[in-house]
């Protein structure tokens, strides 16, 4: 057993690594997870979202660091950077595969790709004061996101249901490996926001827009990925809220009710993300998982 710490204590002295993996999809089935298309397109919105969507927040935060008056914070930044940006690779890697399997993510990648270019990009020729306000009103997206993925880390890395049903284990590595990073990194997005904008009234704003626009994002994604499926399990194979509950219900995806409790927990104003998941569990997975291994080789 280890001696009881706070999350807090916890996560003091974590030092944040890029560790450059690699994932061999050669024989990843369409359906990761046998029988079950639904869980495995729900989860595989990840890879639709993230290649793009992971390329942003280094963008943003190579922005914020001329803001950055921390070392320490600058630091843990950098490191930060250096995680997503291998992140939103090994994701590539998996929408190149179902490509290649004959699923094309063209369609819904084009339009994300829309979003965090067009919506959320950069707007060149602001006045300085300006600039840092769309520097900062975009960080604190980044908050309420990196919210979530810890959410769904701390989630797999506890998600044995997956393992009983037959996933197939380079996937589940990659989203352990991943979750095991957003887990080990959750703090830095939001310990960034408080040290631009110490407020409450961002972060509640922010959140209010980012957790409806994941959620109907997800369902997008989830919708697109059953209906362009090539290798349909059913006749009228589709996206359905009872195929969700029913996942979710065998362990399969997260529970509905455990994400909104976390979006709550999030607007209290004691809040900090050190208390959601377990730093040491992040870093024992990532001493076991095999691709974060022989990336240490």
């Amino acid at each position: 057993m280890f001696p009881a710490e706070s999350p807090v204590q916890e996560h003091d002295n974590l030092v944040l690594q890029p560790r450059d993996v690699r994932f061999d999809w050669s024989r990843l089935p369409m359906h990761w997870i046998p029988g079950e298309p639904t869980a495995t397109h729900t989860i595989n919105v990840l890879h639709l979202l993230l290649p793009e969507g992971e390329r942003w927040f280094v963008r943003v935060f190579k922005q914020a660091l001329p803001l950055i008056t921390d070392d320490r914070l600058r630091e843990d930044v950098l490191g930060f950077i250096g995680q997503e940006a291998i992140h939103a690779q090994a994701h590539q890697g998996v929408l190149d595969h179902l490509l290649a399997k004959g699923l094309d993510p063209g369609p819904y990648v084009r339009q994300v790709e829309w979003l965090f270019h067009r919506v959320l990009g950069e707007r060149p020729g602001l006045a300085p004061e300006r600039a840092r306000e769309h520097v900062v009103e975009r960080v604190a997206i980044i908050a309420a996101v990196e919210h979530f993925t810890a959410f769904l880390g701390n989630w797999v890395l506890n998600a044995d249901a997956l393992d009983l049903a037959g996933a197939d284990p380079v996937m589940l590595d990659l989203l352990r490996w991943h979750g095991a990073e957003e887990v080990e990194h959750r703090s830095v997005a939001y310990d960034l926001l408080r040290h631009l904008d110490p407020g409450y009234a961002r972060r509640i704003r922010t959140m209010a827009i980012t957790g409806p626009a994941l959620y109907w994002l997800w369902i997008r994604g989830a919708r697109f990925l059953m209906a362009a499926d090539p290798q349909p399990v059913g006749p009228r194979q589709k996206a359905s809220w009872h195929g969700f509950l029913a996942a979710s219900r065998r362990g399969l995806l997260p529970s509905p009710g455990a994400a909104v409790r976390s979006g709550a927990r999030y607007v209290k104003r004691g809040y900090h993300p050190a208390q959601e998941g377990s730093t040491r569990q992040a870093v024992a997975y990532l001493a076991t998982s095999p691709a974060a291994r022989a990336a240490a080789h």
